[in-house]
């Protein structure tokens, strides 16, 4: 005898029960499915950016190991004050960071989109930054490479070809840096955008939202590594 569907009646391989339209993509069989496999997707990522940067913090022990001297006098060449406001810059991103999570938590749609927008200020403050340190070194010449200085003095009388390395090291990771903020800035305009268009996929499931704040913080935490290492470097007994 055949059975009459209802409209309100889903097949095995139909969608689910959920609307189209709504924060559940079609192949996930609930909310908490697909944020588990959001939430392990993006450890997985992080997991790998941390092996990424690893490698050149392992490559800066070893180097800093037998040149302590060379990298100590190297360094006094970099504007502390200017990395310490970077620091405290971030920081704040943090904490705004934060209260957007918080604010998709209790779907306050304004209360999302301000501190997203904060967050993008603090992201430009530090690479407008970061640009004029890099436009310093880049005028003194200690961008690694045949125009690197020859004036010892300037490097307060470090060996040269050792300076090259901690530039090269200096550059190549906050360098590599300053390119996640950029994503960063990109993932959360574009996370803007869906907050200010009312996306169901952000505006009814917070998880979105705070895995891009995971995202953020991670890169917030690189950089609490690199201050220290870069520019605080204790003077060699």
């Amino acid at each position: 005898m055949a059975t009459i569907a209802h409209p309100g009646d889903h097949g095995h391989g139909g969608d689910h029960g959920h609307d189209d339209h709504g924060p559940l993509h079609h192949q996930f069989e609930d909310i908490e499915q697909q944020n588990e496999c959001y939430i392990v997707g993006m450890w997985t990522f992080l997991v790998t950016e941390v092996m990424f940067f690893g490698a050149f913090f392992l490559m800066y022990t070893v180097y800093r190991m037998y040149y302590q001297l060379d990298f100590y006098r190297a360094h006094e060449h970099l504007n502390i004050p200017l990395g310490a406001v970077n620091t405290m810059i971030l920081l704040m991103s943090s904490f705004f960071m934060v209260m957007a999570v918080q604010g998709a938590q209790l779907h306050n749609r304004k209360q999302v989109i301000g501190n997203l927008g904060l967050v993008q200020l603090c992201a430009m403050g530090f690479l407008t930054i970061k640009f004029f340190e890099y436009k310093e070194k880049f005028a003194d010449h200690l961008v690694p490479g045949v125009n690197f200085t020859q004036n010892a003095a300037e490097l307060h009388g470090a060996n040269l070809n050792h300076a090259q390395i901690y530039y090269g090291l200096y550059f190549g990771m906050t360098g590599l840096h300053a390119v996640h903020i950029l994503v960063g800035m990109l993932v959360i305009g574009a996370l803007g955008a869906m907050w200010i268009k009312r996306d169901k996929l952000v505006t009814e499931d917070y998880v979105p939202t705070e895995l891009i704040g995971l995202y953020w913080h991670f890169v917030d935490l690189v950089w609490i590594f690199l201050f220290p290492l870069m520019y605080l470097l204790p003077k060699p007994h």
